[in-house]
């Protein structure tokens, strides 16, 4: 099964479409570096443009001008673990009988092996490796016998896992969200129409109003400037995922209707109170620990320093597609600013440790570069199980949380000390600490995982 994050964009009833879109998923590109994808409606017919590679890359003006007709679009970046290729790149595209259906997909379906088996015996051929292409057979199959709306409402019925989904068909996007929530989905308003997107800070680039989330178990319905919403009628507790406020989600954008810049400060003043530090300064792993180490040096009192200064250009470590990518990108990521390290006792900042690749390079660099102490921070619990809803650390195997007891991994990584935010702590920077999954630490999975 494909482990991905991904980011959405949408957008009804605007002339310039697919320009707008394309801004739309470049201000996610964090989301998804792999591929990009944009489809778009003009009245009568669908057109596409979907390739590997970064969003300023896959498209140029010709497909933005000329390609990529109509005033209805949706778009797709993504990033995954395994099965690169050009066959998985969405939103995908199909016809069937009179109608013209596209499906942009960002989550993870822990049944997807098994819809398949069973797709295939029936007849079916897939043309991807992509559990989202499952939307697609389930939606045609059950357009056979009512519209559209419903043929989504039981589609959904028969998947599980995480889906924030936007579909065009013919001239109607519709949006959905799983159930529990898992995957963040915005709603926004442009000149009068409406657009969507997985974070808000696609809207800020295109000065969109932010509406609201969309809720868990939420179908909307855009069609000629309107909205109305349904709901899959599913009963299940919400569970959105905490990662994305702990390291996905960009620190401007607005998800699951929490700001993420005061969450992870929050996140930071917890972890100085949990475990204070007897240092000189306090910095930050950038860029996700930037914030958090904001909120720990502000309430400790430490001062708070920038002594890795990290290069734009490299992408972002642990979603690369092989580990041997991971480590050639810890070398090249950060250059630090030998004066401010050499002799100093300092407080590191960062989000996570799942493979501790990263952090093992970093803390012995800043030995090499004379730093004295070097104590660690880390703004959520250790994560010790796989994701299956979408998050690309799916082998415990590689966990290293999972595989050593905390004692061993401060020495292991060459630390002096080590502290990770506890449970309690983590869920009292969120509003809403009861409508999120910690699967990935607690293990408690809200969908658990099948073949």
């Amino acid at each position: 099964m494909i482990k991905e994050e991904c980011g959405l964009f949408g957008v009804e009833n605007q002339p310039d479409a697919a320009r707008l879109t394309y801004f739309g998923l470049y201000a996610q590109q964090h989301r998804g570096q792999e591929s990009a994808g944009i489809v778009t409606w003009d009245g009568a017919r669908m057109y596409d443009h979907r390739a590997m590679g970064l969003v300023h890359n896959v498209f140029e003006e010709n497909h933005l001008n000329n390609t990529l007709r109509g005033g209805t679009a949706i778009g797709h970046v993504r990033s995954i673990a395994s099965a690169s290729s050009a066959r998985n790149v969405q939103p995908f595209m199909v016809r069937h009988l009179d109608k013209m259906i596209a499906v942009a997909h960002n989550g993870s379906l822990v049944n997807a092996n098994s819809l398949r088996r069973r797709m295939e015996a029936d007849g079916a051929i897939f043309q991807s490796d992509s559990d989202s292409e499952i939307f697609l057979h389930l939606m045609v199959r059950n357009m056979r016998s009512m519209d559209a709306e419903d043929a989504i409402i039981e589609a959904c019925k028969a998947v599980r896992g995480a889906y924030s989904l936007l579909i065009l068909v013919d001239g109607m996007v519709m949006a959905v969200r799983d159930p529990h929530g898992i995957r963040p989905l915005s709603l926004g308003r442009l000149n009068g129409s409406f657009v969507l997107a997985s974070e808000t800070c696609a809207f800020d680039l295109l000065e969109a109003e932010y509406i609201r989330s969309l809720g868990p178990g939420e179908l909307l319905i855009i069609e000629n400037g309107a909205i109305r919403s349904r709901a899959l009628g599913q009963d299940a507790p919400t569970r959105q995922c905490i990662f994305e406020l702990v390291y996905f989600a960009r620190p401007d954008s607005t998800i699951f209707d929490e700001n993420v810049y005061m969450c992870r400060k929050a996140m930071g003043r917890l972890l100085a109170e949990e475990a204070p530090a007897d240092a000189d300064f306090v910095m930050p792993f950038p860029d996700s620990g930037v914030y958090c180490a904001v909120g720990y040096a502000q309430a400790s009192g430490l001062p708070y320093e920038h002594a890795l200064i990290r290069n734009h250009y490299v992408g972002r470590t642990f979603i690369q597609p092989t580990q041997g990518m991971r480590e050639f990108s810890v070398r090249v990521k950060h250059n630090p600013v030998r004066e401010v390290i050499n002799g100093k006792r300092i407080v590191i900042v960062d989000d996570s440790i799942v493979r501790g690749t990263t952090m093992r390079t970093r803390v012995q660099k800043l030995r090499e570069l004379g730093a004295r102490e070097v104590h660690c921070r880390i703004s959520c619990p250790p994560v010790r199980h796989p994701c299956f809803y979408g998050v690309d650390f799916a082998n415990p195997s590689e966990l290293m949380a999972a595989n050593h007891l905390l004692e061993s991994i401060c020495g292991m990584l060459e630390l002096d000390s080590l502290h990770f935010l506890s449970r309690e702590g983590l869920l009292k920077a969120v509003k809403k600490p009861d409508a999120y999954c910690l699967a990935c630490f607690d293990g408690n999975y809200c969908v658990p995982p099948s073949a």
